[in-house]
């Protein structure tokens, strides 16, 4: 029958309006002949617009009309949706959220019925009465039928509101309980045999131990067997052993009707290469002795659900104790920090902002907080035991071990992501938690949820907003009741004892909780705005300390800051307000010894942290801190003030660099850790070296002015040699100099001479005065004749030094020379005279390429520290720098002079122009590069740990951990990092070996 046009449109409209998005379809499915009596019936159509999607429920409703065996089945199942509400409600609930149930409902025709009932106990069913829904279940076929009946009827009160998501939740934790019974009797049944043999317990583990289950996922188990009494106990764990796996594939394995959810056995004691089954004792020998910290932070959830419900009381009673006590393990701290870590690099770069269990601000921060925190304190307070993850907040927040805000906010956003991932997961009923991008997917989670304005919009918005809570909240959560319990501010709320708060300071890495609680009194207690702003900043701040290896110095450290800042305006200001200063600070403080005591001496450099007119960490450029430096000298008042100011400005930049190395090696919410660990070593070495170089510049200006005003009786050039030469000078490296002059006209050459000479006793004075600033040390040993040389030679004295007497290890010292202050044209001159003894117009004759090597293996030999390991010095040992740096060198000595690339003091750059050349392989350039990088790194690390230089991994653990952080290992990979480097290092041998000592001559 064709309808009216006016008619059509009238009821394309009313469509529309009762949330219908393909009008024209419904239009037809409405003018069916299944529903020809309900056509007009505005009932029907109210109650499809108020399902998730009402094109989803009239097409499963049409669906499920022509599934009836005849017409007067159609006939009851239409009067009753009309005269029942609450099956209206329930049936079309479902059919618009739902399609896996959809076609369950259509296979099954009869099903609907399960939905009629709306007694008191259908609406809260427990264990027993999911019991009876599977009671008879005899084969897996049948068993997923009637666990879809079940189903059904927890979907059709989720999705009417009837059951809250905790309710939900619990129920379908109920009916896998009820399941895995009924599977175990199943297995049972076809194995009377082994029944008899052995008693066998189930233990939930998990989500399903938890009370929490999703409406598809593992269902994770445990099995514990016994021998029956006067049974030989290895058969009787075989025949639990058949019973379980038996069990199992009932649950798992597809059938016609599909498959229920997969039981995964994956905790027990070895993982998947242990027994399936084990007996009690068994069990508690493996957690007594081998277990890990994640296999009691599981047990948390373990709970007896199927079998011998007498032997999974007495397992759980057994490792309870075991549980409580995991706190107290010696490797508790690195094992919780690793825990902390997200697998998020596991996650597909695509999904990790669609996840909700595992992305930042997902469902697994809430559960592990909460977990966390009942590992810490559940010892002494058993109110906090409970292994659901909802009941187990409120209890913390009642005890006082969480706040009653936080606690709530925490409670409201769980509720809403688990809410979310129940929508996603029912449509199809399979296992996932990520967010889908398809809009109308999105619509309809967002209609069923109760956002019926702009569906898609509001739920993101609110998805969102929840994630941040969880992300801000996650780490505050163990921070801010301990500021509770020191300030003392808080009314009418539980807090912290003394010692709860002690043992959260331990669980969480601080090594010394007692002072780290005077610490957190003296800075938060009170009423003043400081103290208010303090309480804001220390609960993130603690976080980012204890992510560290060492939170205790992080927390001295940004006291000392704060009391040295307290009363300036801006310091709290801009921790509060610039978002990036307050983790920069966090970092800075608690990697180590240098940053922080550059930063004590003046702490006003906390400003550079910042993102404004600090300049931030972005290196100054050497032009732009010669300025700066030169400028302060020419205000001063005599040299030993000028070069005063030249080492303030020195401190101050290493602190730049130094911050700005810690934060790309560490990273930060909003800055990722740099991808490019070569480019940190270039950053580093070419700012040192700058800042090295404009300070030597200033002291010259100043040193000169003092003693003869605007004009030296000489021209004077400052060249620069090694490292600093190279522009990889490191945080505690010495500045290896030569110095030349040339008198000026009509001066006597002794008078230009001796003017020289005090310049340079006078500047090396200057520079190592003792001060709050370090002091800078000039080594000019690389001079002609050495030590025995005097410390100044003019142009002239260079040039018949080197035609008459150079060696060969001169010409290679040269290799790394380069004018870094003085009188340019001078500088110029100087590097004109040595090129053709560095790069030498017919390379290396066979003798000199002998004496480099014999030279090289002596050095190795002689100057390696005695009772080091030498596989692990990163500068003298093999595959070290110094290996790499010959290497090179002997490389530029014999073809630099006709492969101009190679004309360059800077390793990495001769060694990209070696192999561009053809001189190197590519696979062997990139090996020695990454051995050099990370030699560089190891240097550079141990330097801002101990706040000394040092060539080799430190031993003190919190040291070597922190040198770890530095090299991004976490906690507890010590090991891990220096296998690395032998590896590394190993290979760059291999590589210098061949090319250096020709054992492989090419």
């Amino acid at each position: 029958m064709t309808a009216a046009p006016g008619r059509r449109s009238s009821t394309f409209t009313r469509l529309l309006r009762h949330g219908f998005t393909d009008a024209s379809a419904a239009e037809r499915l409405l003018d069916s002949a299944e529903l020809a009596p309900l056509r007009d019936d505005p009932v029907l159509l109210d109650a499809l617009g108020a399902t998730a999607d009402p094109d989803l429920a009239l097409l499963g409703l049409v669906r499920l009309l022509e599934a009836q065996p005849e017409p007067g089945a159609r006939r009851e199942l239409l009067d009753t949706l009309i005269s029942s509400k609450p099956l209206r409600d329930r049936l079309l609930g479902v059919l618009g959220a739902s399609t896996a149930l959809a076609d369950h409902l259509i296979r099954h025709p009869d099903d609907w019925q399960a939905l009629v009932m709306y007694e008191a106990h259908d609406l809260h069913p427990g264990v027993e009465e999911f019991e009876a829904g599977l009671a008879e279940a005899t084969d897996a076929v049948s068993l997923r039928v009637a666990y879809r009946r079940c189903l059904l009827s927890i979907a059709a009160r989720d999705v009417c509101g009837t059951t809250g998501v905790a309710e939900s939740a619990a129920e379908l934790a109920d009916l896998a309980t009820a399941t895995l019974r009924a599977a175990l009797r199943i297995a049972g049944a076809a194995a009377p045999e082994d029944v008899a043999l052995c008693r066998l317990a189930v233990i939930a583990m998990g989500k399903c131990g938890g009370h929490e289950l999703n409406y598809v996922s593992d269902v994770d188990v445990i099995f514990v067997g016994e021998a029956v009494e006067g049974a030989d106990e290895t058969k009787a764990v075989r025949a639990a052993t058949r019973l379980a796996s038996h069990m199992m594939r009932i649950c798992s394995e597809t059938t016609v009707e599909g498959s229920i959810w997969p039981v995964d056995a994956n905790l027990r004691p070895e993982g998947r290469n242990g027994p399936l089954v084990r007996t009690l004792s068994s069990h508690l020998a493996y957690y007594q002795r081998w277990a890990k910290t994640w296999e009691f932070q599981a047990l948390l959830k373990a709970r007896p659900v199927a079998g011998d419900l007498d032997l999974g009381a007495e397992y759980v009673a057994a490792v309870q104790p075991l549980v409580w006590k995991a706190a107290e393990r010696e490797n508790f701290v690195p094992d919780v920090q690793k825990m902390r870590r997200r697998v998020v690099e596991n996650i597909p770069v695509a999904e990790v902002d669609r996840q909700l269990k595992l992305g930042p601000g997902g469902l697994r921060d809430v559960e592990f907080a909460v977990q966390l925190l009942q590992l810490v304190h559940g010892r002494a307070d058993t109110s906090l035991r409970s292994g659901t993850t909802l009941d187990a907040l409120k209890a913390l927040a009642a005890g006082g071990y969480v706040g009653r805000a936080d606690a709530a906010q925490l409670d409201e956003a769980y509720r809403f992501l688990r809410s979310m991932e129940h929508r996603i997961q029912l449509f199809r009923l399979r296992r996932t938690h990520l967010v889908p991008e398809d809009e109308a997917e999105l619509r309809r989670i967002g209609r069923s949820l109760g956002l019926r304005t702009d569906p898609v919009a509001e739920l993101l918005r609110e998805w969102k907003r929840h994630a941040t809570v969880v992300r801000r909240l996650h780490e505050k959560l163990f921070y801010r009741p301990l500021l509770d319990a020191v300030a003392q501010l808080a009314t009418g709320e539980a807090r912290l004892s003394v010692e709860a708060a002690r043992e959260r300071m331990v669980a969480l890495g601080y090594a010394d909780p007692a002072s780290a609680l005077r610490h957190l009194e003296a800075l938060a207690s009170g009423v003043t705005r400081k103290a208010a702003i303090q309480r804001t900043l220390l609960p993130v701040l603690l976080g980012w300390f204890a992510d560290s290896a060492d939170p205790d110095a992080g927390l001295l450290n940004f006291r000392k800051v704060s009391d040295a800042l307290g009363k300036t305006p801006w310091y709290l200001r801009l921790l509060r307000d610039e978002g990036a200063a307050a983790q920069n600070l966090a970092r800075v403080l608690s990697a180590g010894r240098l940053a922080p005591d550059l930063l004590m001496r003046a702490p006003e450099a906390v400003a550079l942290l910042g993102d404004g007119d600090g300049g931030g960490l972005e290196p100054r450029s050497r032009a732009h801190l010669e300025q700066e430096i030169l400028a302060a000298v020419n205000r001063a008042d005599g040299a030993a003030q000028a070069v005063t100011a030249a080492r303030g400005v020195r401190r101050r930049e290493l602190f730049r660099t130094a911050a700005a190395d810690i934060v790309g090696s560490y990273g930060t919410e909003e800055q990722p850790v740099e991808a490019d660990p070569g480019a940190l070593v270039d950053r580093v070495g070419g700012a040192v070296s700058d800042l090295t170089a404009a300070t030597l510049a200033g002291t010259l200006r100043a040193v000169v002015r003092d003693g003869w005003g605007d004009s030296l009786p000489t021209r004077f050039a400052i060249i620069g040699m090694g490292r600093f030469g190279g522009h990889e000078l490191g945080y505690g490296s010495d500045a290896d100099v030569l110095f030349v002059h040339e008198p000026r006209d009509g001066v006597d050459e002794r008078e230009a001479s001796q003017a020289a000479s005090k310049v340079v006793s006078e500047m090396s004075r200057l520079l190592q005065i003792p001060s709050a600033d370090p002091p800078l040390l000039i080594d000019a040993d690389l001079r002609p004749e050495g030590k025995s040389g005097p410390l100044v030679r003019t142009l002239t004295s260079y040039a018949a030094y080197y035609r008459r007497w150079a060696l060969t290890w001169e010409s290679h010292a040269l290799l790394r020379a380069e004018p870094v202050a003085g009188d340019e044209d001078l500088g110029r001159r100087f590097i004109e005279l040595i090129d053709p003894l560095r790069y030498p117009a017919d390379g290396l004759a066979d003798e000199a390429v002998r004496e480099i090597r014999r030279l090289k293996a002596r050095m190795e030999s002689e100057r390696l520290p005695r009772g080091a390991d030498p596989k692990l010095h990163a500068k003298l040992g093999p595959g070290g720098l110094s290996d790499v740096e010959w290497t090179v060198q002997l490389l530029q000595l014999r073809h630099g002079a006709a492969e101009p690339g190679l004309r360059t003091t800077r390793t990495r750059q001769a060694l990209a122009a070696a192999r561009t050349a053809g001189l190197i392989g590519d696979e062997d350039a990139a090996v020695l590069d990454e051995a050099w990088v990370l030699a560089t790194r190891v240097r550079n690390a141990v330097m801002l740990v101990r706040g000394r230089a040092a060539d080799t991994f430190p031993t003190e653990p919190r040291e070597l951990a922190a040198v770890g952080r530095y090299l991004g290992y976490g906690p507890g990979h010590a090991g891990d990092m220096l296998d690395a480097y032998r590896r590394t290092a190993r290979r760059a041998r291999s590589v210098v070996d061949e090319l250096f000592y020709g054992v492989a001559e090419r």
